[in-house]
């Protein structure tokens, strides 16, 4: 049994024991029991991770495309060919355009530090334009970062020992973290600690809550706002811990006397009794734990929602207890110093940024996403699939269709934006090359070592950006280095042990105690309180819509007589992203993109389950299977996804409903924030054809 670190976006990086046969070929996957948050718990996904290594249609040797654009027609060539062409593509349209005219591209396909964050050395050092990862976590960051300052709090293994009340708001735990849920059922069998879920829909961890809030899409901020005027108002504020640990108490309580359940019903429409009872259960639950998630803030409005969410404990003073206060995520406490994998030594601030969820505007020439640059002639891009999971698809298959756009791909499977590849080229897993893991659900630094033989001619990411690095003429110490010789620079400049010692111990937990988890000493801000008066001048340059008090920020797109439904596009159990759409097992257990209406809505509708619909807006309309979800609104739809866009009849995925104008205070994608149609497909009438769709989507 060999010890390995989960490599995929997910908040639990779980720490894994790894069969390896007697012919060195992958066997079991099991979550290994010493450290304390994996307790021996992995993912369905994980444990049969050998169908996704051994999977038939994984790519294995590099490709040059032989077909017309998009069809997925490639003929095998050498690597030392594919790499010069590569190069030779990057030059070019550096010679047209100059240097920011070349985009690298990337995100989480892996979250080892320097396999992913590799590729910004080779961006920096060439001066191409840089990356801003906007998808996942800027709104949530921004939010949380306003009012706490740093991204720690209570470790989850403190759920299982000591809470009295866990809350899971704005997560789907069952399909995106399912560690935290074996502590969760610990408090709940040991103590009866309630399980309370906020989420617009009834999802796999909310069908196991004692008391599931399904609020409006957009409007937790409302929520939040409606519960902390109960806990003023019933005497369930903790007074002498907010006049210690926060800045303005009295200003708080003054805003939110018009914050009142009755106000929070009309917006969130959650009743304001069921509002009432789940404010008088917090306030009156000393050891309440807040697990507060992304989902809910993948809004428009998400930054504000967070902090509003965020300001509970500090009402309470639930931070003070044993199994009380809240969680958001860890990744402040590594102190990790990156300089060397990402080559920050390098970093010219002059050269323009460019956002990662606007990806369709920039490819389609819009000045402003371009920052009044020139125009992007060339993409490196390396396991992430913008194809199918950047917003306003629309734009984004548009954009790669352009004859004059150079595409070079660095990735696993033929994924959709794989077949839009110039060259294409074959990617490591992580058992088949070395890096270093940090987490957001627990503060566990970890190493995973190559355990096996790339298979076929695949190479890592590390190995590729370094022969790039010497085509292209550029220079820097970590091009020279092994991804071994980065960990150990990684680990040394940052004052941790070396390699050696955190393999051995099978990770290391980042420095925490009691009363630093806790904020016992002050709060990382700097004036060491919790700031119920939002700082969001230092979170983005869009800060002035910003409310600074804790509310419900109204620039959500909010339903009309025309697009009277709101859209959510949650993440399927499966397939975590779109990692694992490619494995049969996966595909057959999800079946097929479903439209989940209310109930109601299906009988309004005069629907049954598993007839069609159609769902769209401005941007365009895709056909979908209908089935009723009971727990949810009766004007919200919810799409599990991401699937691939050959899901869907008209070829292109759910995010092609998905707008992509960046969120403030700092940008981010408002994934969760879409009004829409929907009409019933009559029984038997074919979906509407080109000419009826709307102009994005006719040029698909």
């Amino acid at each position: 049994m060999a010890r390995s670190v989960c490599p995929h976006d997910c908040p639990s990086v779980c720490s894994l024991d790894v069969e390896i046969g007697a012919d060195g070929r992958l066997g079991r996957v099991r979550g290994q029991r010493a450290n304390p948050y994996t307790a021996g718990v992995v993912c369905a996904k994980v444990a049969r991770y050998a169908e996704r290594l051994y999977h038939p249609d994984r790519l294995l040797t590099p490709m040059r495309r032989s077909g017309p654009r998009g069809q997925g027609v490639f003929a095998p060539i050498g690597w030392e060919e594919a790499l010069d062409e590569v190069a030779e593509g990057l030059l070019k349209a550096e010679q047209r355009h100059g240097r920011e005219a070349v985009w690298p591209y990337w995100y989480a396909g892996t979250m080892g530090l320097v396999n992913r964050d590799g590729i910004n050395r080779l961006t920096h050092a060439r001066g191409w334009s840089r990356f801003k990862g906007t998808i996942c976590v800027s709104l949530s960051d921004a939010g949380w970062r306003a009012g706490a300052g740093r991204r720690w709090g209570v470790p989850a293994t403190e759920i299982a020992s000591h809470s009295e009340l866990v809350v899971i708001w704005g997560g789907n735990p069952v399909a995106t973290h399912v560690n935290l849920m074996s502590h969760v059922a610990r408090a709940r069998k040991e103590r009866k600690a309630p399980l309370v879920v906020i989420d617009p829909y009834r999802s796999p961890t909310a069908e196991q809550a004692d008391l599931h809030l399904a609020p409006m899409p957009g409007t937790d901020g409302a929520l939040a706002c409606a519960v902390m005027h109960v806990l003023f108002r019933d005497g369930l504020a903790d007074r002498d811990y907010m006049a210690a640990y926060t800045d303005d108490p009295a200003g708080l309580e003054a805003h939110l006397r018009s914050r009142s359940p009755a106000w929070a019903a009309a917006i969130t429409g959650i009743a304001a009794d069921r509002i009432e009872a789940f404010a008088r259960l917090y306030g009156s639950t000393k050891r309440s734990y807040l697990r507060l998630g992304f989902g809910f803030t993948r809004s428009r409005n998400g930054a504000a929602a967070m902090h509003a969410a965020s300001c509970l404990p500090a009402v309470t003073g639930a931070w003070q207890h044993e199994g009380g206060g809240a969680l958001y995520g860890q990744g402040d406490l590594y102190g990790l110093d990156k300089t060397m994998i990402e080559g920050l030594d390098l970093v010219d601030d002059k050269v323009r940024q460019l956002d990662q969820s606007r990806i369709g505007d920039i490819l389609m020439g819009d000045k402003e996403a371009l920052r009044e640059g020139p125009p992007v002639d060339a993409l490196l891009i390396q396991n992430t699939n913008p194809m199918a999971v950047a917003p306003d698809l629309g734009k984004v298959h548009q954009g790669f269709a352009r004859p004059d756009l150079f595409i070079a791909v660095h990735e696993q499977f033929m994924t959709d934006t794989a077949r839009m590849a110039d060259i294409l080229l074959p990617a490591t897993m992580f058992l088949e090359h070395d890096d270093i893991y940090t987490a957001s659900a627990h503060a566990r630094l970890q190493v995973g070592r190559r355990l096996l033989e790339p298979l076929g001619q695949c190479r890592s990411n590390h190995t590729v950006i370094k022969a790039l690095a010497t085509r292209l003429g550029v220079t820097h110490p970590g091009f020279l280095m092994s991804e071994a010789e980065l960990v150990e620079d990684l680990l040394a400049r940052s004052n941790w042990p070396d390699m050696a010692a955190v393999d051995v111990e099978g990770g290391l937990e980042a420095p925490i105690d009691f009363r630093k988890a806790h904020h016992l000493d002050g709060f990382p801000t700097p004036e060491g309180r919790f700031r119920f008066k939002a700082d969001w001048k230092s979170q983005g340059p869009e800060h002035a819509v910003m409310p600074i008090w804790p509310d419900h920020l109204a620039n959500i797109d909010l339903p009309t007589p025309e697009r009277p439904f709101r859209l959510v596009a949650a993440p399927a159990r499966q397939f975590l992203n779109s990692s694992f759409s490619e494995t049969v097992s996966s595909r057959a257990k999800e079946g097929q993109p479903r439209a989940l209406l209310a109930p109601l809505t299906m009988r309004q509708l005069g629907l049954a389950d598993g007839e069609r619909v159609r769902i769209g807006n401005q941007r365009g309309s895709l056909t979908l299977v209908a089935s009723a979800r009971e727990g949810q609104q009766d004007n919200v739809i919810v799409v599990e996804s991401v699937w691939p866009n050959g899901a869907f009849a008209e070829g292109v995925g759910i995010n092609l409903l998905i707008g992509s104008d960046p969120a403030p205070p700092n940008g981010g994608a408002a994934i969760h924030d879409t009004a829409v149609w929907l009409e019933p497909v009559l029984s038997g009438a074919p979906a509407k054809d080109a000419a009826s769709l709307t102009a994005p989507q006719a040029r698909l």
